[in-house]
């Protein structure tokens, strides 16, 4: 009998279960469609490339899907309290019937188990459609070709989404037992009868109130665009973000707080507005609930900054990575060598752990030849086991350059630092660079010779900087190069160790830039000069860059793999035996593509997910609390419905309140959004910008999706409600 009573129940409140099934369906969809994602990068043929991705990208969605179950098991606990003030009256008819509670909660969890069911069936079916379709996008996010697309179901994430949804269940129905557990019949029953208790607040109180957070929120919104991102963590700076966030969280909370008052002043001056229709009835129900939503308002404005914010940032910094790479890959191998300072020479031969009390570390007087240092170290596997790491043997052109520090041997402070040419040009340091090594260390120097030799490598004019010109360099972003370009356009003149150069060029050539192949720039800045003033100046190695490319008709597969092999690399010592650099960073341009190819999609793909997810849940709190407030309301359009105000007027009082609670809370979090996104954008833009313009689209259409479908949602099943309040009215 307690099944056929549960099983009627569902049928019959079905209108107050849909966003509960909705919102449970959605999570089952997202669950088991990003659980399949192991499953997705070997039929798209990412393993291929990239082993171990899958099982990576799978570890850390299933990590990501606990944390997100368990948000959406609070956001259901949520949705059941809005079912039961609806139902509690009905719970006590049952107890008055003669069920005892043990009963009647049995029949809560039936119901609980036929609406998850249900959600699970359909989550499935549709999480299957799209884990089919998402194969596809996966593959243009690893840009790989689908040799052999087939359909697949995953039974690992139908385990891993039926925990979730399991786990949701348990405390969907822990929340739905302890209510039922602790209320009394005479509660029940007189539920619907029972208000909210309402604390009159002046109008003008309130409109001080908005106007408070409002102008916290201008604060926040300065000190963010004044002092920026707390990127190198510095506690003076950490503190004054600390204190940047605690005040926009602040101003957000109390400008929705003042928000139902404010906008009952404003419309009280023009009467002509406020006296229409239904208006006053409008705003006296919004000022009546700002008790019970302001906070909730202001929490869901700022989980919409952080989904907008990191879906805009995420697919952007993707975007960026991909067009970069082009310019950032000029060869088919790169690998770097970093020479040693005075400072980092007297620190480790002081260190008797690092040298066993011999002094063997020491600063490099000629450069290192990187080819033969290669050789040194030793392959550990496969066929050349054992064999010195030959790297011309699969090297057709290369090519050799030194980059120097520009600050000459026992000198303090360097020839050319950023923060110098800014001041030549009038121009601000750029986001990132304040307090960065880019200002202490100053630009690298560069030979004109060995800059001559790597443009004949790369098929490009060659410089002539006769005595007294100089070139820049770098391929970093805009907010660095524009300094550069405006230093070149302006003609300044530098002072190079008592020699006086001037430009030779007006803009810094990007593509002639990079000596390394990298997803991101890499060259924050070399000024390159003629050969004579580098020993003139008695300045130190600094950077040794090997550039190679395969012979033509090389097996690239083949040249990859013999690299790609684990070395133990040799010391890097000069003649007479002493250390005197170390190994840095060595890349080919297949496992840079292949990095960031793998970056896009992990970016990519936790980006979606939790943006989706999040607005999901945002968009569900404000459906459950519109809808309880619209139920809690019925009382009043059945007395307006008796005064002669008509169902559709009634319906757009109704809409125009809840357009208020979706609009105000996403036009919060979009402004948060556009102030930290402009923070965001100047400080990637060091290395090699940040557009979002091309995301701003599909931002926009996941809100329309997720946030717009919910809110007409929420309308239809508010019309619905007040229509059943005035069919009350008409029965009696």
């Amino acid at each position: 009998m307690l099944f056929k009573l549960a099983w009627g129940n569902v049928r019959r409140a079905g209108r107050d279960y849909l966003v509960y099934l909705l919102t449970l369906t959605l999570a089952v969809t997202v669950f088991y469609a990003f659980n399949t994602i192991s499953v997705q990068v070997d039929i798209a043929g990412v393993t291929e490339q990239n082993a171990g991705m899958g099982e990576t990208l799978g570890g850390i969605i299933s990590g990501l899907t606990l944390f997100l179950a368990f948000v959406m098991g609070f956001l259901m606990v949520y949705a059941n309290n809005f079912i039961m003030k609806r139902r509690k009256k009905e719970f006590g008819l049952y107890q008055v019937l003669g069920m005892s509670r043990g009963q009647v909660a049995r029949i809560m969890a039936l119901e609980t188990v036929f609406v998850s069911a249900a959600a699970l069936a359909f989550g499935i079916v549709l999480g299957v459609a799209l884990s089919q379709v998402m194969v596809f996008f996966t593959a243009s996010l690893f840009k790989t070709q689908i040799a052999d697309f087939h359909f697949f179901f995953s039974p690992t994430a139908l385990l891993m989404t039926v925990a979730c949804l399991a786990a949701i269940f348990a405390v969907t129905l822990v929340f739905n037992l302890r209510v039922v557990a602790r209320a009394r019949i005479i509660d029940l029953m007189s539920a619907g009868r029972q208000n909210e208790t309402i604390k009159a607040r002046n109008p003008w109180v309130s409109a001080v109130i908005f106007v408070v957070g409002a102008a916290a929120i201008a604060i926040a919104y300065a000190r963010l665009l004044h002092d920026g991102l707390p990127y190198d963590g510095d506690p003076e700076k950490m503190r004054d973000f600390l204190i940047t966030t605690a005040t926009v969280i602040v101003g957000t909370i109390l400008f929705f707080f003042g928000l139902s008052g404010f906008l009952l002043k404003v419309l009280q001056s023009v009467r002509g507005l406020y006296w229409r229709g239904l208006n006053m009835v409008t705003l006296r129900q919004l000022a009546a609930k700002v008790n019970t939503v302001s906070f909730s308002m202001a929490v869901i404005a700022m989980i919409l900054f952080l989904a907008i914010t990191s879906v805009t940032t995420g697919m952007s910094l993707a975007s960026v990575m991909n067009a970069s790479v082009e310019r950032g890959t000029p060869v088919d191998y790169t690998r770097c060598l970093v020479y040693f300072s005075e400072e980092t020479v007297a620190e480790m031969n002081a260190d008797p752990d690092i040298t066993g009390g011999t002094a063997t570390y020491a600063v490099a007087e000629q450069p290192v030849d990187l080819v033969e240092a290669s050789a040194k170290d030793t392959i550990q596997e496969g066929e050349h086991a054992g064999q010195p790491f030959d790297v011309l043997s699969i090297a057709g052109d290369y090519v050799q350059l030194e980059a120097y520090d520009s600050t000459p041997r026992g000198a303090r402070e360097p020839l050319v630092t950023l923060d110098g040419l800014c001041e030549a040009v009038g121009m601000p340091m750029p986001s990132g660079t304040e307090t960065s090594g880019v200002t202490g260390l100053g630009l690298m120097v560069m030979r004109e010779s060995d800059y001559n030799r790597y443009l004949r490598f790369r098929g490009m004019d060659e410089v002539d900087l006769g005595s007294d010109g100089y070139l820049l360099l770098s391929d970093m972003g805009a907010t660095v190069n524009d300094i550069y370009n405006a230093v070149l356009a302006q003609g300044v003149t530098i002072d190079f160790g008592g020699a006086e150069l001037s430009p030779v060029a007006e803009r810094v050539d990007e593509d002639a830039s990079v000596f390394g192949n990298s997803m991101m720039g890499m060259n924050s800045g070399t000024i390159v000069v003629p050969d004579g003033l580098v020993d003139a100046c008695d300045l130190p190695l600094y950077y040794g860059y090997l550039m190679l490319d395969y012979p033509e008709g090389a097996d690239v597969a083949a040249a990859d793999g013999y690299i790609g092999v684990p070395r133990t690399y040799g010391t890097v010592t000069d003649d007479a035996g002493n250390i005197v650099a170390a190994w840095g960073t060595e890349a080919t341009r297949t496992t840079t593509y292949e990095s960031v190819n793998s970056m896009n999609g992990l970016i990519s793909y936790l980006a979606i997910y939790i943006g989706f997810v999040l607005v999901v849940a945002c968009a569900a709190i404000l459906t459950i609390q519109q809808l309880s407030g619209v139920a809690d309301a019925g009382e009043n359009y059945r007395i307006l419905s008796e005064l002669g105000t008509s169902t559709p007027e009634i319906a757009h009082s109704v809409l125009a309140q809840q357009t208020i609670f979706f609009v105000f809370p996403l036009a919060m979090g979009v402004a948060h959004s556009v102030v930290a996104l402009s923070v965001i954008i100047d400080l990637v833009e060091l290395f090699g910008g940040l557009t979002i313009g091309g995301m701003v689209g599909f931002t926009a259409l996941i809100f329309l999706i997720a946030y717009g479908g919910y809110f007409c949602v929420t309308y239809l099943l508010g019309k619905g409600i007040v229509r059943d309040a005035v069919r009350t009215r008409h029965a009696n």
